[in-house]
């Protein structure tokens, strides 16, 4: 026998070997037999493919690239082109042109009393909690009324981020928007600081139940303004001013986010907590405006914003570059790193969400879009098969399905097809020689078509 390897050592060994295994098949228990998890999603407003670290980014996003590499990133998550209809794709399960909603919406956007993924989890017992944008309608329709026990944050769409309040007023919305639970609150502060603390608030908070909290924040959505703190990180790049305000808004909101990770390992919630991380579209090119905002912002055009190379396209285009966004999902013990590059639709939220949560629901019955995606997740499945996606906005449909995706532009009479196994920059326009293919896929457009109706 080895002289290093004694009996009292070979005993050791197999004493350690029993006990991995058996924390290894306690591991397997608790993830099937856990209380039921708590749930975060982080939803930034227009961060581009190319405005994380993890991406090759020149912004900071320390906190970001850490959770997205200890956990599984999803290289090819798809949204919808513009807020309004994400979040509610999200929060229903359906793709939003079943409600109508082809853009950024207001008034009644969800039916009141259809099922949301915040009611379905109240279901289950989970409080749930709003920090953030809401943009799924205008009062009276706002979160409360939707599943939410807690709601703060703004109702509408883009506001300033230190005075709160809507770029304009219209016949269905107030220059107002900050609330908390749904009544209107004026507060002093920036916005990105005051979502993180409600963030913090509600997971420091003490309860006898698991918690859905969706933080939705501002930026880095125009218009934008930050503190010296977070623009001179940038003061040595030769980049535009409000590409500055930009990465600085991005890596401020980086900040926010790791203090909710710490939020969670300092309550004792980390290991029981499923964090996902979506952008709501891609990045934004420009914007600039004299008379929004009461004119604040007349003399700091947003020239240069968002950045989604190598994808074409931007926010509200049904190129890549506008519905292909950084997403990953983090689970200490749950869910290990590494990379999923089948396609996966925001839609599908709700149904793995719900099974994580262990709730029986009917597919058929809610008439969902979406499909459970968290085997592909858990396992990170090579024979996964991902569903058609189905997109539809003002002026234009879209389908994919495998690696084929047919775009029809009503407004200038164009239609394109892409091979994105092999043209995912979508540089070459496959349509006149794919007859058949097209066929198969407008039947398929159809079929989604006659599904809105």
């Amino acid at each position: 026998m080895n002289e290093s390897l004694t009996p009292s050592k070979v005993l050791l060994i197999s004493i350690l070997i029993l006990l991995t295994c058996t924390s290894y098949a306690q591991w397997e228990s608790r993830v099937e037999d856990n209380p039921k998890p708590n749930i975060i999603i982080i939803l930034p407003d227009d961060l581009g493919w190319n405005d994380v670290g993890y991406h090759g980014s020149l912004i900071h996003t320390p906190h970001i690239d850490q959770l997205a590499e200890n956990g599984i990133k999803l290289e090819q998550h798809y949204v919808m082109p513009t807020c309004t209809p994400t979040r509610v794709s999200l929060m229903t399960g359906k793709y939003p042109s079943r409600y109508g909603v082809l853009g950024p919406a207001y008034g009644e956007v969800i039916d009141l009393g259809d099922p949301t993924l915040a009611s379905l989890l109240q279901e289950q017992g989970y409080y749930t909690a709003i920090a953030g944008k809401w943009h799924m309608g205008s009062p009276p329709y706002t979160p409360l009324k939707y599943g939410f026990d807690s709601s703060y944050g703004f109702f509408d769409g883009q506001i300033d981020p230190y005075t709160h309040e809507y770029k304009t007023e219209t016949k269905l919305t107030d220059r107002r928007s900050w609330h908390r639970n749904d009544e209107y609150l004026d507060e002093e502060g920036h916005a990105t600081d005051l979502i993180t603390d409600e963030a913090v608030r509600v997971i420091q908070k003490q309860r006898d139940k698991p918690f859905f909290l969706y933080v939705a924040y501002s930026v880095p959505h125009y218009p934008l303004s930050e503190p010296e703190k977070w623009t001179s990180i940038y003061n040595d790049y030769t980049i535009s001013p409000s590409r500055k305000w930009y990465a600085a808004s991005v890596s401020h909101m980086d900040d926010g986010i790791g203090q909710i990770i710490n939020a969670l390992e300092e309550t004792g919630q980390r290991e029981n907590t499923m964090v996902v991380f979506i952008s709501d579209n891609g990045g934004q090119k420009s914007w600039h405006s004299t008379t929004e905002y009461r004119g604040a912002y007349s003399d700091k055009p947003h020239n240069v914003l968002g950045n989604n190379f190598p994808l074409r396209g931007w926010k509200v285009d049904l190129y890549e570059g506008g519905i292909r966004v950084p997403a990953f999902v983090n689970w200490p013990g749950v869910v290990s790193s590494g990379v999923v590059q089948e396609p996966i639709h925001i839609a599908d939220w709700l149904p793995t969400l719900l099974h994580q949560a262990k709730a029986s629901f009917d597919a058929e019955y809610l008439r969902l879009d979406g499909a459970d995606i968290w085997a592909l997740i858990r396992n990170q499945d090579p024979d996964y098969i991902a569903h058609p996606f189905y997109w539809k906005t003002r002026n234009a449909f879209a389908v994919r399905d495998g690696d084929w995706k047919l775009i029809e532009d009503r407004k200038d009479q164009r239609r394109e097809l892409y091979n994105l196994s092999t043209d995912f920059r979508e540089t070459t326009n496959v349509y006149d020689v794919n007859p058949e293919k097209v066929k198969e896929l407008d039947k398929l457009m159809e079929k989604f078509r006659i599904d809105d109706e």
